[in-house]
Formats: structure tokens, C-alpha cells, sequence
């Protein structure tokens, strides 16, 4: 290790001594005995304080829980993600962590007025009309204060905290340095944990970038422009700067009120389906979701529509996760084990050292407790907390985001079934997967826009191989291609022949598909072209399977 990197816990020494003392005190020195020599300078601080003995799995689950709570925002939001994570922790640190709780007291005033004038440059009474000096919320990043704009409209001031950016980047440095410190260890064979404190960083450093948030706002309200149960708040941009975002406030009825809900006379049945296709929208067809949508950042506006606040935790699948996520539930509602493992294995959650045996065993043992039974009597959030044992057992490394999607779905299901002991997110998306699965095996747009990029490509390679090809065998007659005299050039015109008939026949069956392709979209359930458009599609295949075989067998 470099000079440097062996000068940084001493440069952070303060902070490591009492990062050492917290856990220390709550039974965690045994992290630290895993250390490289070149710590050896600070080390000698983190014997400062001895350790609680005899603390049973349980009590530590709590006490880690206690440490992050105890050192600040940096480590509330390390726990809050890896509460997402069963991946890395047993399921009792998950639901201790999963209590975490973001609020603090808030700043003086006094501090939040210079954050908003360093923002703006002036003072914050010369642009809002009035600013209330108490915050509504108060979170380890930030604080939330109501303001009103000379046209008079209502809007709320997200500001982040005095100095938080400093403390975070020192903390997350330290992270840094004790991630690659346990590279060398067991467990750091097992866990990339260099990978994952990255992750962090970047996570936690766009949190703290507020454009970010009103950016994923933007993109929600455009991706819910035509849906008429949903309501993002319009983002101020000319008044929201990385540190400070302005929005309208949105005023309702907190979504987990039910009595209030029931008093005001709003329909909770239609409002839990209203929460079901929001979330069914997000992940299967948006691909783009909120990823903290707890009770708190949910309100129910006059008309029953819903309310939606808090974008800087959102989720993102890639077209690739979301096609691995239907194939696994196709998988999973047949109840083929075998066939899950291999699925986990092909999207790298699985590597191929795991025991497909005794996983496909442990799988089969959960699919067996849902055999027979209709979807809406299964429930995401047991289903969750069903997988998380085996997850960590077998060490499935899943993405981040499709962790956080577990998560999403158990929280939104919670809030439909406090809403609606009927709530069924299963039923409402089963129709929808349905349609994507079908989407995955016939002609999608998307094939004739790969087929048309590369078509030109070979195209272009078809009218250019006649001239180039001939060039190429003058040259072989010749005995210049590469410096080798042919004595006879038969075989390799009679093979060059065979290739340009399989090259112009792949062109004849990739048109074929396209224009028939490019039908599909045209066509409706009574339409005349649906019977010839399927057996032109058969002919494909069949033309499609003789090629290959031919191209195989021309392979021996």
C-alpha cells in the first residue's frame, strides 16, 4: 500500500478513534483485529474502550443498529441500504436496520439563512415573500421549511444541512480505507467490499446533489403525464441549486390515515388500486421507480388522487434486468427449481461455484409452501422475507436495484393492504408480466430496429462481396494471398460460393421477418392478415433451422 494510503487513518485519526469507541461499546471490536500492519499507528486508539461481552446474535443485530444510529448520517444511510441488502447481512440485521430512523434535530435557524445565502448570493427575504423558521422535517442530510413566493404560491425548501458535505466525504473515505483494509480477509474473498463501498459513495454523494432529485421528479410527472392517480409537485427550478430544491408544496391526508381517509369519505379500495398500478407502472413498463415510498412521502389530495414527494431514492432496472425478472417469474410460477438456478446462475446472481443441488433443494422447499395457491393469497413482503435466508445463505448476488425493488414492493403492499385488507398487487400485475412474456418470444419493434441498424452493414458487406471475393481469388490464382501459391482453387471457390448463398439467404430470411414485423402493429384480433402473417413467421423458422443445420453440418 502506498505511503499515502498508509498516512490516512492517521490524518482521520479523531474520527477513526471514535468510529473504533462506538463500536467498541456496542460489542464490534472484533472487526478490528482484522486489520493490516499498516494501521498499526491507529490502532493503538481503537483499544480505547473495552467491549461488551456476551452478546447473543440478536442483541448484536440491535446494537449495530444502535452504533449507526450513534455515528451520524454517513452510517444511518450505510444501514438504510444495506437494510436492502440480504445479500450481505442475516435476515435479524435486516430488521433491525430496516428500523432505522432518519430524523434529527433540526439546525438553528441562523445556520439554514447562510446555507440559502451562499446558495442565492443574496438574501433569501429578497426572493420569497416569507420563510417559515421552523422546520417541518428535520432528516441527518437535510430539513424541510415552508415558503411563499411573491405570486403567492406555496412551496416548500428542501436545505441541506451546514457542513454535511465534509463530514460525509470524510466518512466515506474512511469506509473507503476499511473496505480495502478486509480485501485480504475471509470474508473479503467472498464479498467485493471495495465494489460496494463505490456503490455507497456514489449513491449517497447523488443524494446530496438536490438537481438529482428534482431531475427524478421531472421524470416522473412526464412518465405519469397521461395518468390522472397520481401527482408529482412542480420543481422551482430557477430558485433550486445542489444544495437547496424548491417544490410546491402539495397539501392532503396522509395515505396510512385511514380514520382520517374514512371521515373525509374517500373510496380506500380504489386508492390501494390507485398504489398497485402506480408500482406495476414503475417497474414493469417504466423501468424507472420510487424507491421510498413509505406512508410519510404519500398523501391523498382532494379527488382521491395520490400525492407523491421525496425523489432522491429511486430505482432503475436495465431493459436486460427487467427481461431477467419476467423470465424468473415464469420460471417461478411453473415451480421449476432447477430451471430458477439456472436462471439465477445465467443473470450472475448465482456464480458457478455455488451447489445447485442443495440450492435447488432450499428453492424447491419455498416453492413447495406456495403450490396451489391463487395469487392473492401470496404476499411480496413474505415472500421476501422468505428469500432473504437463502439469499445469504447461498451468497446470490442480485443487483442492488432488484434488492430495492423488493423492498419497494413489500412497502407498497403494506400500504394497500392497511388501506384494503383485499389489496392483491399480484393479481393486477399478473396480466401485465403476461403480456411482457409474450412480448419477449413473438416480433417486436425493437427487433426491426436492430435488424435495420446492422441490415445496412450487411447490405453493404452483400455488394461489396462479389467485387471483393473476386479480387480475392484473381489474387489466390496467382499465388499472392498471402504469399501462399493454391494449387487447386476449386475447393475454395465451391466453399465461397456456399457462403455467398448462405449470406444471401440469411438476408432473404431477415427481410422476411422484418416486413412481416413491421405487420404486427397494424394488425387487430379480427384482422384477415393474422393466419398468413403466422405461417410466413413458420416459414422463417423453418428456413431459418435448415440454415443453421446446413451452416452446422458445414462446420465437421
Amino acid at each position: 500500500m502506498s505511503t499515502l494510503s498508509s498516512l490516512r487513518p492517521i490524518r482521520h485519526l479523531g474520527r477513526y478513534r471514535q468510529i473504533a469507541g462506538v463500536f467498541f461499546k456496542h460489542g464490534f471490536g472484533f472487526i478490528f483485529d482484522h486489520l493490516g500492519p499498516e494501521w498499526r499507528p491507529s490502532r493503538r486508539a481503537f483499544r480505547q474502550r473495552p467491549q461488551e461481552p456476551g452478546l447473543a446474535s440478536g442483541d448484536l443485530a440491535a446494537h449495530f443498529r444502535q452504533a449507526l444510529e450513534e455515528l451520524g448520517p454517513t452510517f444511518v444511510k450505510l444501514g438504510q441500504i444495506l437494510s436492502t441488502r440480504p445479500d450481505l447481512l442475516p435476515l435479524p440485521y435486516i430488521a433491525e436496520l430496516s428500523k432505522l430512523c432518519d430524523t434529527v434535530p433540526p439546525e438553528p435557524w441562523g445556520a439554514v439563512h447562510q446555507v440559502l445565502v451562499e446558495e442565492y448570493g443574496r438574501e433569501p427575504e429578497e426572493i420569497f415573500d416569507s420563510i417559515g423558521r421552523q422546520p417541518i422535517a428535520a432528516a441527518s442530510l437535510a430539513q424541510v421549511h415552508i415558503a411563499t413566493l411573491p405570486g403567492g404560491e406555496e412551496v416548500v425548501i428542501k436545505v441541506q444541512r451546514p457542513n454535511i458535505l465534509a463530514t460525509i466525504s470524510t466518512d466515506l473515505e474512511i469506509l473507503m480505507e476499511l473496505a480495502r483494509a478486509a480485501r485480504p480477509t475471509t470474508l473479503g474473498q467472498i464479498y467485493d467490499f471495495v465494489a460496494i463501498a463505490e456503490d455507497f459513495s456514489f449513491t449517497l454523494r447523488s443524494e446530496l446533489d438536490y438537481r438529482r432529485e428534482g431531475r427524478n421528479a421531472d421524470r416522473f410527472r412526464a412518465n405519469f403525464v397521461d395518468e390522472q392517480y397520481l401527482y408529482i409537485p412542480h420543481v422551482y427550478w430557477d430558485l433550486s441549486t445542489p444544495r437547496v430544491l424548491v417544490q410546491e408544496r402539495i397539501q392532503g391526508i396522509k395515505i396510512d390515515d385511514v380514520a382520517a381517509l374514512d371521515a373525509a369519505g374517500y373510496d380506500r379500495h380504489e386508492i390501494a388500486l390507485h398504489c398497485a398500478h402506480i408500482v406495476v407502472k414503475e417497474v414493469l413498463e417504466d423501468s424507472f421507480f420510487h424507491a421510498d415510498p413509505h406512508p410519510g412521502n404519500l398523501v391523498v389530495m382532494p379527488g382521491g388522487m395520490i400525492g407523491a414527494m421525496d425523489f432522491g431514492m429511486v430505482g432503475h432496472l436495465s431493459e436486460r434486468d427487467r427481461r431477467n425478472l419476467i423470465r424468473l417469474y415464469y420460471v417461478s410460477v411453473t415451480l421449476d427449481a432447477d430451471g430458477i438456478v439456472e436462471q439465477l446462475i445465467r443473470m450472475g446472481a448465482a456464480g458457478t461455484e455455488v451447489n445447485r443441488p442443495v440450492l435447488a433443494r432450499d428453492i424447491g422447499r419455498l416453492l413447495v409452501k406456495y403450490h396451489g395457491l391463487p395469487l392473492r393469497d401470496i404476499r411480496a413482503q413474505e415472500v421476501v422475507e422468505e428469500i432473504m435466508p437463502i439469499a445469504f445463505r447461498h451468497r446470490l448476488r442480485l443487483p442492488s436495484d432488484l434488492w430495492l425493488l423488493g423492498k419497494t414492493l413489500a412497502t407498497m403492499e403494506g400500504v394497500g393492504l392497511h388501506l384494503d385488507p383485499d389489496f392483491d398487487l399480484f393479481e393486477i400485475s399478473e396480466p401485465i408480466v403476461q403480456k411482457l412474456i409474450w412480448q419477449m418470444v413473438l416480433p417486436r419493434q425493437d427487433w426491426v430496429q436492430i435488424l435495420l441498424r446492422y441490415g445496412a452493414g450487411w447490405a453493404d458487406l452483400l455488394g461489396t462481396l462479389p467485387r471483393t471475393g473476386s479480387r480475392l481469388l484473381e489474387r489466390a490464382e496467382e499465388g499472392d494471398l498471402f504469399q501462399i501459391r493454391l494449387k487447386d482453387a476449386d475447393p475454395i471457390m465451391s466453399r465461397l460460393d456456399r457462403l455467398a448463398t448462405r449470406l444471401a439467404l440469411s438476408v432473404l430470411i431477415a427481410a422476411l421477418i422484418i416486413s412481416l414485423a413491421l405487420l404486427v402493429p397494424l394488425m387487430t384480433t379480427d384482422s384477415p392478415l393474422q393466419l398468413p402473417v403466422a405461417i410466413g413467421f413458420v416459414l422463417a423458422l423453418g428456413l431459418g433451422v435448415w440454415l443453421l443445420i446446413s451452416i452446422l453440418r458445414g462446420t465437421k
